[in-house]
């Protein structure tokens, strides 16, 4: 498998302001990130979660080491435009993202910067609109669409440029549960069927659970970093940086406190419900 994006030895810091010291946010990270692979990087409020999916679109530089996407050293400005094009962002407010009055017009605000020809865009955005279950809205004004809609509306336009990856920065942060069942439907699909890398940062845990990998930060560094089943069992460790695992892996780490000798890789209901008949019919 090829690597999308690779994080090597990145240091970080973000400047002082009236001569104070600048804040040092990574001083020497390193992560790999293969191509078709759908992560979840989880952490704390000031871990460098935001700061690091920044790094993967340029829009912030390294104040060491580098950040390669797609094999392009994103600090090359010469190959500015290639970076973005391999790599499209999806960030918490949808409405920050919105530029058009009619849904399809924005949707084809990104290629058209790209200066990709018009019958082109008109596939790409019917394509785009349909990927994400929004077409039947094409024509419709953004503004009436509900949170999870504008979001997927926002998915939709960089699906339209075509990107290799799709970094979300907390996609789901504004939005109620229907929203984020909407807009975790939508990338699940584009990773499973389409192939696109997917990057997510989140801070609900059953979200991460749907990746095919977790990436947890804390201070700057890597913490743990596995398959959801494999991390979210260390219980102990996600507490001591002040994250829980999903409820149901709390709920068998808690009963296991008081006697009950559960599996804590248990990530939804049902697989939690199966464990606790089997360990009452036992």
């Amino acid at each position: 498998m090829s690597t999308a994006i690779s994080v090597e030895h990145l240091a970080y810091s973000y400047p002082g302001v009236d001569n104070t010291p600048g804040v040092a946010v990574f001083e020497d990270m390193n992560l790999t990130v293969e191509q078709g692979s759908f992560v979840a990087v989880l952490g704390g409020n000031g871990c460098g979660k935001s700061t690091l999916a920044k790094h993967f679109n340029s829009i912030l530089l390294p104040c060491g080491g580098k950040v390669y996407v797609c094999g392009i050293d994103t600090a090359d400005e010469d190959r500015l435009m290639s970076v973005r094009r391999n790599v499209g962002m999806v960030f918490q407010n949808p409405d920050n993202q919105i530029v058009a009055n009619v849904v399809e017009e924005d949707v084809a605000f990104g290629p058209e910067n790209l200066g990709i020809s018009s019958p082109v865009i008109r596939q790409r955005v019917d394509r785009a609109l349909r990927q994400v279950g929004m077409y039947g809205f094409r024509e419709h004004a953004p503004h009436l669409l509900s949170g999870g809609q504008k979001q997927r509306i926002a998915i939709a336009g960089i699906i339209a440029m075509e990107p290799k990856c799709i970094v979300l920065d907390e996609p789901t942060a504004m939005l109620d549960p229907k929203g984020r069942r909407e807009v975790m439907e939508t990338i699940t699909a584009l990773n499973r069927d389409k192939g696109i890398t997917v990057v997510l940062i989140t801070h609900h845990m059953d979200e991460a659970a749907q990746a095919q990998r977790v990436v947890v930060l804390h201070a700057g560094k890597v913490m743990a970093d596995g398959a959801p089943r494999d991390v979210f069992q260390q219980v102990q460790l996600l507490h001591s940086i002040r994250l829980a695992a999903p409820e149901t892996v709390e709920l068998c780490y808690e009963l296991n406190q008081k006697g009950f000798n559960l599996p804590l890789d248990r990530l939804n209901d049902e697989e939690c419900a199966q464990a606790l008949y089997d360990w009452i019919k036992a």
